[in-house]
């Protein structure tokens, strides 16, 4: 049998995506100021960012980049291990410790290499991780790095979960879980899954993402919104690209876990640590995301204009409080062309499809900030009602490829 060319399969692939509508496109982003943005030479209001809190272009934010800039230079030079952990590092890990209440914390240079160094570090062969169906990619692939039996059970079905858990009786085992599901923005039951790991000795791991900064009190989350204590989520995962405004991702919980974890752990180990000036905005955001609570109220007076107007139009959402909030359009094209018609007015909304949520309900998926003003809300609520009417006339539908 002939060997397959590396070229003529990724060109059949290809060619798949094409002729099923699933070719992703990069948009070019010129300039942003606040929620608007410059996309490919046209200003936007954009809909689709996971700058919760608006602390991306926050001025103290933006001061501590320059300040750590002109201090320590562009780049983290070396790993955390050899020469790279720079003070502000360490200061950046006890704030956040602080801020959730936990002993420690790990920094590392992304929630993807934090996920895969968390489970290459506790997980191997023999062992089992039990994950929600729709967790993030970046969990389901980190258990199968690790070597070790990956489960699934059905979204935030706590009873499943324990079935999967039961079922896998050897080994050391975890359950791994989205805090805030990135597509559906529903939360996860972390009280139940807390249950079931206590009953069945697993380890619980949430991934609070599109958590912390939004959910708990003063921003610490959904773990600390479930009044869970590091006894029931022994790691967590904080990610400082989204509703801190910044870049990175720390892991937070047992001290003992996270040492381990800064021993052992290849992703934290062979990488070079993040530049001190970015961890000097992350350390200024956070800082601000504890004490603005604001942020928070004026995200949730958002949500909630929103979801009203949006029953008031007749569309139906997904169940979430949070920031994200999907409008499921069932057809890929759908999707497409309401995304363009959303544009043609002049709203930045991705449209998303699978492989990254299922077959069949690709979505709008809609997400505001604490920058968005009852103005911007309205404007959306108003492009959608006149998206919809647009689609159902075929006018989308020719646009979406424009």
């Amino acid at each position: 049998m002939a060997r397959l060319s590396l070229h003529r399969r990724i060109a059949d692939a290809r060619m798949q995506r094409v002729a099923a509508d699933r070719v992703r496109v990069r948009r070019n982003v010129t300039r942003r100021d606040g929620v608007r943005c410059e996309v490919d030479g046209r200003w936007l209001t954009g809909y689709c960012s996971n700058d919760y809190l608006g602390l991306s272009q926050q001025f103290a934010v933006v001061a501590a980049l320059e300040d750590g800039a002109s201090r320590s230079g562009a780049g983290g030079v070396a790993s955390h291990l050899v020469c790279g952990h720079h003070a502000v590092h360490d200061a950046l890990e006890r704030e956040i410790a602080d801020w959730l209440g936990v002993p420690a914390a790990l920094l590392f240079g992304s929630g993807y290499l934090a996920n895969l160094a968390v489970m290459q570090a506790l997980l191997g062969r023999g062992d089992v991780c039990v994950q929600d169906k729709l967790n993030h990619a970046s969990l389901l692939d980190a258990a199968q790095l690790a070597g070790c039996g990956l489960r699934r059970y059905p979204h935030v079905d706590a009873e499943a979960a324990l079935r999967q858990l039961r079922a896998n009786p050897d080994g050391a085992a975890m359950l791994a879980t989205d805090g805030v599901f990135s597509m559906d923005g529903d939360a996860a039951p972390l009280k139940l899954l807390a249950l079931v790991s206590k009953v069945q000795r697993a380890l619980l791991y949430v991934d609070d993402a599109h958590g912390v900064g939004v959910l708990g009190p003063d921003g610490r989350g959904s773990v600390a919104e479930a009044r869970l204590g590091v006894d029931a989520v022994p790691l967590q995962l904080v990610t400082l690209g989204k509703a801190l405004g910044s870049y990175g991702a720390v892991v937070a919980g047992d001290a003992e876990l996270i040492r381990h974890l800064a021993e052992t752990a290849r992703p934290y180990i062979y990488t070079t640590a993040l530049p001190p000036a970015q961890a000097a905005a992350s350390l200024a955001a956070v800082k601000l995301a504890r004490r603005e609570q604001w942020r928070r109220e004026k995200l949730q007076a958002a949500i909630a204009r929103f979801r009203s107007g949006a029953r008031r139009h007749g569309f139906e959402l997904l169940p979430s409080d949070t920031p994200i909030q999907p409008l499921l359009c069932g057809a890929d094209a759908d999707a497409l062309a309401m995304a363009a018609a959303l544009e043609e007015e002049g709203c930045w909304v991705a449209p998303i499809r699978p492989p990254t949520v299922p077959e069949g309900q690709a979505r709008l998926r809609i997400t505001f900030s604490a920058l968005h003003g009852d103005a911007e809300v309205d404007a959306l609520l108003d492009a959608l009602a006149w998206a919809r009417d647009a689609v159902a006339l075929g006018y989308g539908k020719a646009h979406a490829h424009a």
